[in-house]
């Protein structure tokens, strides 16, 4: 077996796609929340990983955490891409300044929200960076900020 923090083929001698496809079954058949879990549950399955290879797993695989579960990005992806299944986390939406727009949500919920706005591909976001509870929306114009925030203020109001 090789060691190393950093070896994405860990997995007792088993392709990171093997791995992939085993975390999705974990996903998809419970309420799991916290990585350590995915963790002992991948380990039991006879996959040697580290929870930065699980987390690595998580973001390529566009793995969202909604409330305190993780969910697969694919399960969600058409109520997802009209915001829809997420506007009711959108607290806040505050411009910074002639670019940048700031959105509070429900704590825990901003990479859901930055990933259901991401995938809806509004031609004037550039892009999106979340936290916890913090989005901040980077647009190319004053104009275009002003059609994202009219967009995710109408979520606000729901």
């Amino acid at each position: 077996m090789q060691t190393g923090a950093h070896h994405d083929n860990a997995g007792a001698g088993r392709a990171p796609d093997e791995r992939r496809e085993a975390l999705k079954r974990i996903i998809r058949r419970g309420e799991v929340g916290r990585q350590a879990e995915l963790v002992r549950l991948l380990k039991r399955s006879g996959f040697a990983v580290t929870q930065s290879s699980v987390s690595r797993d998580l973001r390529d695989l566009g793995v969202a955490k909604v409330a305190d579960r993780y969910v697969l990005a694919e399960d969600a992806a058409a109520p997802v891409a009209d915001l829809s299944v997420v506007a009711a986390f959108v607290r806040e939406v505050r411009p910074a300044g002639p670019n940048l727009t700031v959105v509070r949500t429900t704590i825990g919920s901003a990479q859901s929200v930055a990933l259901a706005i991401d995938r809806a591909r509004w031609p004037e976001v550039v892009g999106t960076l979340s936290g916890d509870d913090t989005i901040f929306i980077a647009t190319a114009s004053a104009a275009a900020q002003r059609t994202v925030r009219d967009r995710l203020r109408s979520l606000e109001r729901r």
